[in-house]
């Protein structure tokens, strides 16, 4: 189970990993929290569509579709509403009704109940500081951890109305946009004569002093990497197919690498890090 944010979200983090255990056969569930209602339209050649504009919740939801049939994966909606992304100095206060200002166990109640149902042996979801500071990215984060417990704890949550009880057995940070695997691709591009997407993310990098995480499991999954761009560009209100997430030439991404990381966050298995599969640990207790 894959627990995201916003529609698009699965598609820029660890789509090819999604599509990897799908074409294994393993089930796989994207869980999107709110439906992006408060997104900007990000592709310049969308922007002033009035059509868009007066429908962007509508539309999100088709792109979505799109993209779940892309991946192959399932997806569920929370049904909780877009926060919107503040900005100003200071910052304007969040939206009435919006997913980060929901009560945490309240909405992670919600996520239980998929969790319950669905049965996932792992699940994904954003660090501490939602892998980039947007609230509803946050919050995914906040309910995740909640229900991750929540989903075995019928005290808390009573089986009678959230279903039977369930434990998973792992939980993973999607860790994927990391400064390694961005020096990597930015200095292969420079050592071939190439220019960069990456230095004005490398300068703010360093800018924002942000920590470094522990990078723990690395999933081989460049088989996929058309995929995953296939299922990002199905988000067409926000991705401009011209961009900067496509302009490193695929042979190289493939060459350089070839894979999607995650740091473990909790693990109810013995593994032995760094691991190249979600499921190590839990393959050997099947």
């Amino acid at each position: 189970m894959a627990v995201h944010a916003h529609p698009d979200d699965e598609s820029s983090k660890g789509a090819a990993t999604m599509a990897k255990y799908v074409s294994e056969g393993v089930d796989v569930l994207v869980v999107t929290c709110t439906g992006g209602e408060r997104g900007s339209i990000l592709n310049p050649k969308l922007q002033g569509d009035r059509y868009i504009e007066e429908h962007i919740h509508e539309v999100r939801k088709k792109e979505m579709d799109e993209a779940r049939e892309i991946l192959g994966v399932k997806q569920e909606w929370l049904g909780f509403v877009d926060s919107g992304l503040p900005e100003g100095d200071p910052l304007p206060p969040l939206p009435e009704g919006c997913f980060a200002l929901e009560d945490v166990d309240t909405a992670a109640g919600e996520l239980v109940r998929k969790i319950r149902s669905f049965r996932p042996q792992v699940i994904t979801t954003y660090d501490e500081n939602g892998g980039y500071p947007h609230p509803d990215h946050i919050m995914t984060h906040k309910i995740s951890m909640v229900a991750f417990e929540g989903a075995a704890d019928t005290g808390k949550y009573p089986e009678d109305e959230f279903g039977p009880a369930y434990q998973p057995q792992k939980l993973y940070y999607n860790q994927g946009f990391n400064r390694p695997r961005t020096e990597a691709l930015h200095n292969a591009l420079l050592e071939r004569g190439m220019e960069s997407p990456y230095a004005d993310w490398l300068k703010r990098w360093s800018e924002f002093e942000r920590t470094e995480r522990t990078l723990t499991t690395h999933i081989p999954c460049a088989d996929f990497f058309e995929i995953r761009d296939k299922a990002l560009i199905a988000h067409a209100t926000q991705i401009d197919p011209d961009g900067g997430w496509f302009r490193v030439p695929m042979e190289i991404q493939k060459e350089v690498w070839p894979t999607e990381e995650y740091e473990l966050a909790k693990a109810l298995v013995d593994t032995s890090l760094p691991e190249d599969d979600l499921f190590a640990g839990i393959r050997d207790n099947a």
